[in-house]
């Protein structure tokens, strides 16, 4: 069995490999051939980035998921794929064979095609005479249908902060498709107990993460987690990642840590290598070393187009370190970006283009100007688009150029909960909405939190804007139709502690061709 240190040494290439964006087998010399019948499918199964007519399906093998290589040695594994049209795969449509590698941490990603449109199917992977568990994923509408479809969306689960309650509740009700916008992970130790779930982790995981091999091994554990595993498990997801997968509050190609740039460039490289193995993207999505794209749009028939946004690997620097602070010349600045330039045109010709009934975008910090200090006197968060006007100028102003129909933003990163309309001019409370923004509160990160605190008032107070807010943890769960866009904000009463209960906490909505949302 090899030790951590081991495990990091045989790697150690894999720093300067991952520029390349593809790394050779592993030679582990030294590494013996395991002979053990543990589990294969710790982690569980996956689906994502559902079309009319496919699907993507992923596991990973790693019998001793926090172990080095999770487990595996250097062999590639043949892994057998089914997906059938009933839970007991009396039905099978499709199956093939599928090589789990070394190289990518014997993970699996499947495109499968030739699917029928809006209907569920059933998949499940078979290695070394094992059976995954059985996932349930659906296939988007045709591109003419216009069903009501409904979304859950997640962010920020700290795995140290709390349990992942909330997914049993997204579990529960049963959504066609789940959204998570980023800090699947979090780049900073664990700690000895993995903090209040006193769980006993490898000494290894007490500190931040560098490698590739670290990055992985961060997956592995949050993706232990049973309540994560049935989230997965039960409906396709649609991801993007923000900062804390590479490096809190890292901007394009510049460490907030102070991490030299050639340094930089090998760990966001590492970060983005581990992020892709790890969730169900499609194989022209993995990372070329340091790149990888995320953004792209997505149709659910007539009902709705995402358009799914990277606010984190073009954008300028934040202003000062990112923090709440007072506008300045740096953030008001009209030709600064959070987007980069070729994905702000895309954005727009793709809403322009569109012709759903709701143009929904997807992406990772608060796009309204959130003022928490009293008086007239501004403090926003400069990590968001409130450090970037001229990015969201530009934006918002070519939604109301364009006449974009019924434009939604959904969001995470702040672990709060808040509801705003989005406005061209924020200082003037007259000038028509253009939109909405549903800020969805944090999964864990944060704690147990609280209906409101100091920062929620004040949010409350001064943006007339701001229709709801909540410090709770919890997801947001949307249903869409032709008539009215509804948002729940569902919360649970903790999550230090297992066993928490889910409410709704409120709801509001948006209706066709009025844009802006209100409390009901």
């Amino acid at each position: 069995m090899p030790t951590r240190r081991s495990f990091l040494s045989a790697t150690g290439a894999a720093a300067a490999l991952a520029l390349t964006g593809t790394l050779p087998g592993l030679d582990a010399v030294g590494i013996p051939h395991r002979t053990d019948k543990r589990p294969l499918f710790t982690l569980g199964v996956a689906s994502g980035d559902p079309l009319p007519d496919a699907v993507v399906i992923w596991t990973r093998l790693a019998p001793g998921p926090l172990e080095p290589f999770g487990g595996m040695d250097d062999r590639t594994v043949n892994v057998e794929w089914e997906v059938s049209e009933d839970e007991h795969f009396s039905r099978v449509v499709r199956r093939g064979t599928a090589h789990a590698r070394p190289e990518y941490a014997h993970t699996v990603h499947v495109d499968v095609r030739g699917l029928r449109s809006w209907r569920h199917y059933f998949y499940r992977f078979r290695a070394n005479g094992q059976v995954s568990p059985v996932g349930r994923t659906r296939t988007a509408p045709a591109p003419a249908d216009q069903p009501a479809v409904s979304i859950a969306v997640a962010s920020c689960q700290a795995y140290y902060d709390g349990f992942y309650t909330a997914y049993q509740d997204v579990v529960r009700r049963d959504h066609d498709v789940v959204l998570f916008l980023g800090d699947y992970i979090y780049e900073v130790g664990v700690g000895p107990t993995a903090g209040v779930r006193n769980q006993p982790v490898p000494v290894d995981f007490a500190g931040e993460i560098f490698t590739l091999d670290e990055y992985r091994a961060r997956y592995a554990l949050h993706k232990t987690d049973p309540d994560l595993q049935a989230a997965h498990a039960a409906a396709p997801w649609i991801v993007t990642l923000d900062d804390h997968e590479v490096e809190g509050n890292w901007a394009g190609y510049i460490s907030e840590d102070g991490i030299p740039y050639d340094d930089f460039v090998v760990r966001r490289a590492n970060g983005f290598r581990a992020y892709w193995e790890h969730m169900p993207l499609r194989l022209d999505q993995s990372p070329d070393g340091p790149s990888i794209r995320l953004h792209r749009h997505l149709r659910y028939g007539r009902t709705a187009g995402l358009s799914v946004l990277d606010t984190r690997q073009f954008r300028d620097d934040q202003t000062s370190t990112g923090g709440w602070l007072p506008p300045d010349e740096v953030s008001q600045d009209p030709a600064r970006t959070i987007t980069g330039d070729a994905q702000e045109r895309w954005l727009l010709d793709t809403l322009h283009r569109s012709s759903s009934r709701w143009n929904v975008v997807a992406q990772q910090v608060a796009m309204a100007q959130l003022d928490r200090k009293t008086g007239p006197d501004l403090e926003l968060p400069m990590d968001t688009w409130n450090g970037y006007v001229g990015s969201r100028d530009r934006v918002l102003s070519g939604v109301r150029d364009r006449h974009v129909r019924n434009f939604v933003v959904l969001t995470g990163d702040l672990h709060r909960a808040v509801a705003s309309d989005l406005r061209v001019n924020f200082a003037d409370p007259s000038t028509p909405a253009v939109g909405t923004e549903f800020v969805t509160t944090s999964i864990s990160s944060g704690k147990d939190g609280v209906d409101s605190d100091a920062t929620g008032k004040a949010l409350l107070a001064e943006n007339p804007h701001v229709k709801f807010q909540s410090v709770q943890r919890g997801y947001l769960s949307c249903r869409l139709d032709s008539s009215q866009w509804t948002s729940e904000y569902r919360v649970v009463d903790r999550v230090v502690t297992p066993g928490g209960t889910a409410s709704t906490r409120a709801t509001l909505v948006v209706e066709d061709g009025r844009p802006g949302t209100h409390l009901v």
